[in-house]
């Protein structure tokens, strides 16, 4: 189906039409002919956010070791162009971090992901790298020196755990996690903008979670759909070509880095739609974590010497000292994959999988959380094969 839309600032209603020649797909497998009105009140209202201070960036302006190219790439990243910071006030790390220039985080993908927009928020004078090889390319970015920081998306509130991402950690030991970022995913429908013509967008690409994220309302919206393997990469493909009748969903990052134009704001079904992400260090950098608030939470990977089987004992050693478990993972462990138990009456022999957990720990806020968490850990030696702590840290969560 054709979706005509006629986008225009001054109108209050915007009628979306759809023509003979073609049909709205429903679950049923029908088709019918759809007119859909869609009036200011039903799109969402943009949240006020806090504007540009200058007086917090001054320093950046003045370093002698920043060129023009780079402060026009910090300023693309971090405001839209009405001002409006995209970055939240209080940044996550704060102190020594933010003497001299930005600090550099790699993040996987092209410019415009969603990676990007973590990078950026969670560090208010941030130098984002993209790195298209893929999150490994991300984590030999900062094994290297060649970043500061990485950003790592482990989880999304819909979709689940991203299962590589803690092999990963698995497979740098070297890393450590210093920050936790929770993002609400803002999913918009963007498009070339308007050359004051009226708009026949007649499909929208994305990646397929986003696409999957947004079904209810592109099935509304009557549009062809395509799925492609990064949505980042579509918008700026859209954008070279100037593709006037296909629109692609991404990020309000993605259309301000292409120049795409805005037509729908969170246009995902499900508007809790969050993804968490962790941010990763070398111990060694000399940029420390000083963020202002203590270490809240500990991450620590362990594997059992009985199997899975003790499971319960492990869980029970932090349960006594009132530990919080916030969150259970658990991946295969591919240096010994296999475990055979023989039966009591020597007969023959059960395979079992064996299992690296990753748990997320809070100690009680009465507690010294350093000192609990650490005799919790040396009992748990006991009775593991191994056991490393994958970070202490603090948890910001962005509002949008």
């Amino acid at each position: 189906m054709a979706l005509t839309c006629a986008f225009l600032p001054t109108m209050e209603t915007q009628l979306l039409s759809a023509r003979d020649n073609g049909f709205v797909a429903s679950r049923s497998g029908t088709c019918k002919r759809t007119t859909i009105t869609v009036t200011n009140a039903l799109r969402a209202t943009p949240k006020k956010k806090p504007m540009f201070d200058p007086l917090k960036f001054r320093r950046v302006e003045r370093s002698g070791d920043l060129d023009t190219a780079l402060l026009e790439r910090i300023y693309k990243e971090g405001f839209s162009g009405n001002n409006e910071a995209l970055l939240p006030m209080e940044p996550l790390w704060a102190g020594p971090l933010f003497e001299g220039v930005p600090v550099r985080v790699a993040y996987q993908g092209l410019r415009g992901s969603y990676c990007q927009e973590a990078a950026v928020r969670a560090f208010q004078r941030c130098d984002a790298l993209p790195c298209e090889g893929g999150m490994e390319s991300a984590f030999e970015a900062l094994e290297s020196d060649a970043a500061d920081r990485a950003v790592l998306p482990v989880e999304n509130s819909l979709d689940g755990v991203i299962e590589r991402n803690y092999d990963l950690m698995l497979r740098h030991p070297d890393l450590r996690i210093v920050g936790e970022l929770l993002l609400p995913i803002n999913h918009c429908l963007l498009a070339v903008k308007e050359t004051g013509k009226r708009r026949a967008l007649k499909r929208v690409i994305s990646h397929p979670q986003a696409l999957a994220h947004c079904e209810r309302r592109l099935v509304a919206l009557g549009l062809e759909v395509e799925a492609v393997d990064n949505a980042a990469s579509a918008a700026r493909f859209v954008a070279e070509n100037r593709i006037d009748d296909t629109a692609v969903i991404g990020s309000k990052v993605a259309g301000r880095e292409y120049g795409l134009q805005v037509v729908e704001e969170e246009i995902q079904d499900d508007s809790s739609n969050t993804t968490r992400f962790l941010i990763l260090s070398k111990p060694s950098n000399k940029i420390c974590n000083s963020s202002a608030f203590r270490g809240s939470k500990t991450t620590v990977a362990f594997s059992l010497k009985q199997g899975t089987a003790d499971l319960f004992k492990a869980l029970s050693i932090f349960a006594v000292r009132d530990i919080k478990v916030t969150k259970i993972e658990s991946r295969p462990r591919r240096e010994n994959p296999l475990r055979l138990v023989k039966e009591q009456d020597g007969g023959s022999s059960r395979c079992y999988f064996e299992y690296v957990f990753f748990a997320d720990l809070e100690a009680p806020k009465a507690d010294d959380h350093s000192g609990s968490v650490e005799r919790a850990l040396d009992q748990l030696m006991q009775i593991s094969s191994f056991v490393r702590v994958v970070g202490s840290y603090s948890t910001l969560s962005i509002v949008s």
